[in-house]
Parts: structure tokens; C-alpha cells; sequence
């Protein structure tokens, strides 16, 4: 059985069909990416496994739970974290506060620093700003907040949606070295991002999609070898 599960998944915004069947699978230690081009329906995919988009037609399943219908902040708490475009911390609100914020259902005081500490862990540089403001720090700080604060209720699963959009290549490299150290150490993740190159280097399966359906599926390696997906998105 699958961590995550997307069966034919029909998702519209108002009259515009957005997902059109769409279905895919997530293994527990994982790394899956899904590429593909602006407005293939990438983010639209996250949006609908954490709920904040309601799927039509289908059914989401997390470690065999039907998750389909449930709300947003349900979904979070059985361990789903998602990390969405465009980093959104909470700018007015220091970098130990934003993490704060990602352990939002968490009572045990302990925990909550523990989760800090870890966050540091793979964050140096967080630390070194834990009293500054978010909205006054670099756009790759930003991404490691943004990230370290999906990581502080330990989740089940990591979706990352464009981690690298607008970061410098040396942040780049950064940023996906990250992605590879939280892997190896049994954190799955499901991967959107428009850099296939990078994504596919450090996945172990990918899917494309395109105007919402998946045109393609397969090892990382066979993608990143494969004419059709080198022409389109690896050129």
C-alpha cells in the first residue's frame, strides 16, 4: 500500500477542468517529482491532497485513510506537510516565531523546541537570525524558513512545491542538498518543481503532467534519459 494515493482525481476552479483523471503514487522514504510546465496543474495537485482545493471526482488516500473530503488543518495533523510556492512566512513574525507557527498543534513545550533544534540542524543559518524578522531576510533564507517550519510537526510526507523558484544557483544546490539529507534520513517527499534537471537528479521516480493529465510516468533516470522529456523541459 501506498503513503499517498491519488485515484483519477477530477479537481475544476469554477468551469475550468484543472485535473483531468489525474492519479499517482507516493511509497513510504520515497522522493517523487512531478514536472512539468506553468500551469500544467502541479500546484493544483498539492492543493488538492492538503484539501485547500476540493477534488470533484476521485479519492486522495494517506496511509490507507480516505483523506478526500477532510479539512485542511485535519489533514496537516495526520502528518502531511506542504510547503507551497512562493515561500508565504508570515513576514511581521521572527524566524522563531514562524516555526512556532509550524507547530501550531503541538501542546508539548519540549517537542516544539526539539523541532526548533532540529530545524537548525539542517538550517545553520536560521539560527543565526532566530530574532530577526522573515520579511527582512534573503529569498533563500526565506525557502529555508519556509521549509523548516513543514518540518516542525515531524510529518509522514514533505511536498515541496518550487523550492528553488527565484533562488540563486548556489542557493539552488543548497536547497536540494537539503531535499537529499531529509530523504536519506526516511523523510518521503513529493516534489514539484520546475527545474527537472535538479529534481529528477535527486528523486527516485517522477511523473509529468500536463494541462492535468500525467503523460508520462518512471524511474528518475529513465526520465532524465528519456528524448521526449529532454526536449521539453531538460533542454
Amino acid at each position: 500500500m501506498a503513503l499517498l494515493e491519488l485515484q483519477n482525481i477530477h479537481t475544476y476552479y469554477g468551469g475550468i477542468h484543472a485535473l483531468k483523471g489525474l492519479s499517482i503514487e507516493v511509497e513510504q522514504g520515497e522522493v517523487v517529482t512531478l514536472i512539468g510546465s506553468n500551469g500544467a496543474g502541479k500546484s493544483t495537485t498539492l492543493k488538492t491532497i492538503c484539501g485547500q482545493t476540493r477534488a470533484r471526482e476521485g479519492k486522495v488516500f494517506f496511509n490507507g485513510t480516505d483523506i478526500t473530503n477532510m479539512r485542511t488543518h485535519e489533514i496537516a495533523q495526520l502528518g502531511i506537510a506542504h510547503v507551497p510556492e512562493g515561500r508565504r512566512i508570515f513576514p511581521k513574525l521572527t524566524v522563531r516565531e514562524n516555526l512556532e507557527m509550524g507547530a501550531f498543534s503541538v501542546t508539548d513545550k519540549k517537542q516544539i523546541e526539539e523541532g526548533i533544534e532540529r530545524a537548525f540542524h539542517y538550517f545553520p543559518r536560521l539560527k543565526e537570525r532566530i530574532n530577526q524578522k522573515g520579511g527582512t531576510m534573503s529569498g533563500g533564507e526565506q525557502q529555508m524558513l519556509a521549509i523548516a517550519r513543514g518540518l516542525m510537526m515531524k510529518p509522514k510526507i514533505l511536498m515541496l512545491d518550487e523550492p528553488s523558484m527565484g533562488l540563486a544557483p548556489i542557493l539552488v544546490e543548497q536547497i536540494f542538498e537539503i531535499i537529499t539529507e531529509l530523504n536519506r534520513e526516511g523523510m518521503t517527499i513529493l516534489l514539484v518543481e520546475q527545474n527537472a534537471n535538479q529534481a529528477l537528479t535527486v528523486a527516485s521516480r517522477g511523473y509529468v503532467i500536463q494541462t492535468g493529465e500525467i503523460i508520462l510516468q518512471d524511474k528518475a533516470e529513465n526520465l532524465l534519459a528519456n528524448p521526449q522529456v529532454r526536449e521539453a523541459y531538460l533542454a
